[in-house]
């Protein structure tokens, strides 16, 4: 017996302490991170219109955001899909059938190897306990520079295709988007969901790129 209670403590002795995935200074303290950088973090107060379309957004995007983002979406550093997602649930979500990530061309799904807004919406899902939908293919994305906004809006549209004989459907639905710039992705794939009937359609995303 005193040789197991030895043994145990020892255990409990050599247990690893999960440092923030920020700073690697502190003990985690909420969503892989510590207390002070969860502070830290630029949150954005009030849900934004863009496209006279509101969206839930949880940050504003400037540091360290931004960074994270970038070296989750373009670095392939995937273990911050869990601050990310805790980031979104921060938000007053509306109940929703299902989540609809923010498709990505098969080209930007070869290029990066993963979409990051499915990977992000996975954990989110899993958490509401409500499935992901993807009835909508995005096709070839094509460069928005030098564009007015009515021909980003027509481009955007373009790019979105409902997939052929999807027989699932959903009433209400929630969009998850990583960043949210103009909104034409958002608003151009609600229109495609209108079209397979969804009566309520909510929007949210990571960060607010104005």
């Amino acid at each position: 017996m005193l040789m197991f209670n030895l043994f145990s403590k020892s255990k409990n002795l050599i247990t690893p302490i999960l440092r923030c995935q920020l700073c690697s200074l502190d003990s985690q303290y909420k969503a892989t991170i510590c207390k002070d950088c969860w502070t830290q973090i630029p949150w954005e107060t009030e849900k934004i219109i863009k496209q006279e379309v509101p969206i839930f957004v949880a940050c504003r995007y400037e540091y360290p955001i931004n960074r994270i983002i970038q070296k989750f979406k373009y670095e392939q550093q995937l273990h911050f899909q869990h601050l990310l997602a805790n980031l979104i649930l921060q938000l007053h979500l509306p109940k929703v059938q299902a989540i609809v990530p923010m498709p990505i061309s098969e080209e930007r799904l070869i290029e990066r190897g993963y979409n990051q807004s499915l990977e992000v919406a996975k954990i989110v899902a899993k958490i509401l306990n409500i499935p992901i939908w993807q009835p909508i293919q995005r096709m070839h994305q094509h460069s928005q520079k030098g564009l007015t906004r009515l021909e980003r809006i027509e481009n955007i549209q373009s790019q979105f295709q409902i997939k052929k004989d999807y027989k699932i459907r959903y009433k209400r639905v929630l969009i998850l988007d990583d960043v949210v710039t103009t909104g034409s992705s958002i608003l151009a794939l609600m229109q495609s969901l209108e079209q397979l009937g969804c009566q309520k359609i909510f929007a949210c995303a990571i960060a607010n790129a104005n």
